[in-house]
């Protein structure tokens, strides 16, 4: 519960440290890529998420077909 609290109570000054600190480890130049490979990252976890969605689907409506025979 401490550590929920702590996440909570970051302010501006903290978020802009961060951000200066990123920007002084992968430079100016290489922020860019790296949150190019973050966002190709994060769509295809939501194509493997809906894949697999759509991959259960059939096999709920087999299973409530049978069920109601």
């Amino acid at each position: 519960m401490l550590s929920l609290n702590l996440l909570l109570a970051i302010g501006p000054w903290q978020v802009v440290l961060v951000a200066v600190v990123i920007l002084l480890l992968f430079g100016g130049k290489k922020i860019p890529e790296l949150m190019k490979g973050l966002g190709s990252g994060i769509k295809e976890f939501k194509k493997g998420v809906k894949e697999e969605e759509s991959e259960e689907n059939p096999l709920t409506k087999k299973k409530s077909s049978k069920l109601e025979d």
